[in-house]
């Protein structure tokens, strides 16, 4: 088995965030998304998935290092501030790295 080391960054956010982070993927390097609407509860209160605009979304990147760490550096700089968000990072193994 061959597999790759690389990042995956996952970022919960508001709805109205999506294209203003689907701008900043491409700005970033990343190469393709998955996007999800999501619902939960947390510091925001209770979000439901019912009502587009008002929903979470939830948005996956598998990338390199060196894109992980300018994604994540400008989530906090340009984007915290103005939407209810939370990002991270795992390390994961992929295989055919060819298709992130």
């Amino acid at each position: 088995m061959n597999t790759h080391p690389l990042k995956l960054v996952t970022i919960i956010g508001e709805a109205l965030a999506r294209e203003p982070l689907k701008k900043l993927l491409a700005e970033v390097g990343a190469q393709g998304y998955t996007l999800f609407l999501v619902e939960g509860d947390g510091s925001q209160g209770r979000r439901a998935a019912d009502i587009q605009e008002f929903a979470n979304i939830q948005i996956e990147v598998i990338v390199p290092p060196p894109v992980a760490d300018k994604l994540m550096t400008r989530l906090e700089q340009e984007f915290f501030a103005k939407f209810a968000m939370v990002a991270y990072e795992t390390d994961v193994r992929v295989l055919r790295r060819e298709k992130i």
